[in-house]
């Protein structure tokens, strides 16, 4: 079963952006109230708390207006442009550039910039920082008797703006540097469940259809081959009396393990639930690639290496399967596996005689979606992906990874250890 991709369209929870809305609105009302009815601070009361009912409205339109539960791109650039007008309307009533709260601007712009898209955030970045400018110099002035008492030079008072802007872009940048890391680790980590999902799936379908198929696949091939071979012989042939005698013995068999599993739908089967040495997992997955791959794998192990069975994880062998996978895609022809373990320590490494990993992503591989600069490696090199799901897999079952260009042969390595203490105890 394929699952629909989930939309890659920029958005953020309409509920969450209305709470911070009330906020920031009652905030607003305390503060304008409080200044003027107990501080005494003399500015155009009326007018203040005007602007804020709007702000109050435009909420009660969210809630009751706008039924969506996501905000779109557009949405929520032109409520999050409101905001900025709002404030930046409030403040040039209270004293402008040199309103204390004036740093409050920066909020609508970076809180969209870790959920929607580059172009609505450079918008509003770019309207902040214009109206930032605009306060610098158009506004009226500091309430009474603030007015009397605030003198600065006009460094320090261009120097507010400048400071202001800085810190706007600085956190935008940054914002939506780790929003955009967040969203693609995200993606990737939706891709490795949707994988597992499926490993699981199958694994559920093992409980019976696999044992089943396992189970029967000696019978009905032998079924097959002798009903191809005595066709239009068997009846009245004493010749092959033998061989319609195990015919129906297949045929009898067949029936006892279907009926077997009919009886008991939790059969177990050692092929699909025996535990394995480290080394028998190798072996194993090294196998199902020898079926599909025309190179070389050479496995190298100890002899006296630990013969102590684990219990066998999908995600073990998907982690390994994944980095056996990749030595097989980017190897010219051969790939070395070695495997060693003593009392304390259990190390398998991976080699491949390929072109190695591109310096400029070597530092980052585990990373999902990474791209090398390098051009000659561009055409030979993934995503990344399989790399980071084989990482985080084996890292979620006590496994210390090391990547790394062989020192020996050409290509890359991968060193996989854990410590026996937490191998065999998963």
């Amino acid at each position: 079963m394929k699952f629909f991709e989930t939309s890659k369209q920029y958005s953020f929870k309409k509920s969450t952006y209305v709470n911070l809305r009330w906020i920031g609105i009652v905030g607003q009302l305390i503060a304008v109230n409080f200044v003027y009815l107990i501080l005494n601070f003399k500015f155009n009361f009326l007018l203040s708390n005007l602007i804020i009912i709007f702000g109050v409205f435009s909420n009660f339109y969210l809630i009751y207006v706008y039924k969506k539960t996501q905000l779109s791109d557009r949405s929520a650039f032109v409520f999050l442009f409101l905001d900025i007008i709002q404030l930046g309307t409030l403040l040039y009533l209270t004293g402008g550039i040199v309103n204390p709260f004036v740093i409050f601007l920066l909020i609508p712009s970076v809180f969209s910039s870790s959920n929607l898209s580059f172009k609505t955030n450079s918008l509003l970045v770019s309207l902040t920082g214009i109206l930032i400018i605009i306060l610098t110099f158009y506004s009226t002035d500091l309430p009474l008797p603030l007015r009397d008492h605030f003198h600065v030079s006009p460094y320090y008072y261009f120097s507010i703006p400048i400071a202001l802007i800085v810190a706007l872009v600085f956190l935008n940048y940054f914002a939506m540097t780790f929003g955009s890391q967040s969203r693609l680790r995200k993606d990737a980590l939706s891709k490795m469940e949707e994988v597992m999902a499926k490993e699981h799936e199958l694994l559920s379908l093992g409980g019976q259809a696999a044992a089943a198929a396992h189970s029967l696949g000696t019978p009905l091939s032998t079924i097959k081959i002798i009903t191809q071979d005595l066709a239009k012989q068997l009846e009245g042939n004493k010749e092959f009396e033998k061989d319609i005698e195990l015919l129906t013995s297949q045929v009898e068999r067949c029936n006892e393990i279907l009926k077997r599993l009919s009886l008991n739908p939790v059969e177990e089967d050692d092929f699909i639930d025996k535990d394995l040495t480290v080394r028998e997992y190798l072996s194993e997955i090294i196998s199902s690639f020898k079926e599909i791959s025309d190179k070389n794998f050479v496995f190298n192990f100890d002899q006296d290496s630990n013969p102590k069975k684990i219990t066998k994880s999908i995600e073990i062998v998907y982690g390994l399967r994944n980095f056996i996978g990749n030595a097989n895609k980017f190897s010219r022809g051969k790939i070395f596996i070695n495997l060693k373990s003593d009392s304390e320590i259990t190390e398998i490494t991976v080699e491949d005689d390929g072109d190695g990993y591109p310096k400029d992503i070597l530092p980052k591989i585990g990373e999902p979606y990474l791209k090398t600069s390098y051009s000659e490696a561009k055409s030979k090199t993934g995503l990344g992906l399989g790399l980071f799901i084989g990482k985080t897999l084996l890292e979620k079952n006590f496994a210390s990874l090391n990547f790394r260009n062989s020192k020996t042969r050409s290509g890359a390595e991968v060193i996989i250890s854990w410590r026996n203490s937490d191998l065999f105890n998963i």
